[in-house]
């Protein structure tokens, strides 16, 4: 019999575009395995269509492995293979698809929910001096060549231009930044000593950015992290890559 009501209206799958990473909606990406394999953050797959594969792929070699038992956190990814169709998310975060043309972008790994097999990636340390130590140590995810990238954020973020203005940014609210720009953490001590003995005002530890590019900021510092953020985990603020 047939169904009276509006879910086909308001909640029906999107018809199928031409290209490999596709919004259905803001929480929710659609993924044509037509255009080849993906890269995806494990249990992310909430549904799919067709004859999809699903396999870890481990460590993703010694380097990476060691990388991993350096920071101390990864985010273990899934082979994503096949034929079909595969809807993905992630605790109904904000989801946010980018095109990379043989390009790089530096992201924390909390917040990579897939990108296609064509991009190669790999975990780079990020925070030095004074500020790193204190942050616990920072670990990005390099992404770099060309592909499409979709990455998760916890509510709308904002996209800051670093070549405008003098830019700082939360390192737990810090998501991602493009080529070109350049990162140094910094310690802001303008409440003198006696604001650090009652606890400082939260926002000890920030980063710095210049250069050429932009930088991408979630409006929470929850759980998800940062670029480099360890969220609710602890050990050091840390977004790494195991797949």
């Amino acid at each position: 019999m047939p169904l009276h009501s509006d879910l086909n209206t308001a909640f029906g799958e999107i018809a199928a575009g031409e290209q490999q990473f596709q919004l259905q909606n803001k929480k929710l990406l659609r993924v044509s395995l037509a255009y080849g394999p993906v890269e995806a953050k494990s249990g992310s797959m909430v549904a799919y269509q067709g004859a999809a594969t699903f396999e870890n792929k481990g460590s993703g070699g010694m380097g990476k492995m060691l990388k991993k038992a350096t920071t101390g956190e990864g985010v273990s990814m899934m082979h994503v293979g096949g034929d079909g169709e595969v809807f993905i998310a992630d605790q109904a975060h904000d989801i946010q698809v980018m095109y990379l043309e043989n390009d790089m972008i530096s992201v924390s790994g909390a917040n990579v929910l897939a990108f296609s097999s064509t991009i190669e990636w790999d975990i780079q340390r990020i925070g030095g001096g004074v500020a790193g130590a204190m942050a616990g140590g920072l670990f990005n995810v390099t992404l770099r060549g060309s592909g499409y990238v979709a990455i998760t954020t916890d509510g709308p973020p904002v996209m800051l231009d670093v070549a405008s203005a003098p830019t700082f940014g939360d390192a737990q609210a810090v998501v991602m930044w493009t080529s070109g720009v350049q990162m140094q953490m910094k310690t802001d001590t303008t409440g003198g000593i006696k604001s650090l003995a009652r606890g400082g005002s939260g926002e000890t530890i920030q980063m710095a950015f210049g250069g050429e590019g932009h930088v991408l900021v979630q409006p929470s510092e929850g759980y998800l992290g940062g670029a480099g953020g360890g969220g609710s985990t602890g050990g050091g603020l840390l977004g790494a890559l195991s797949g």
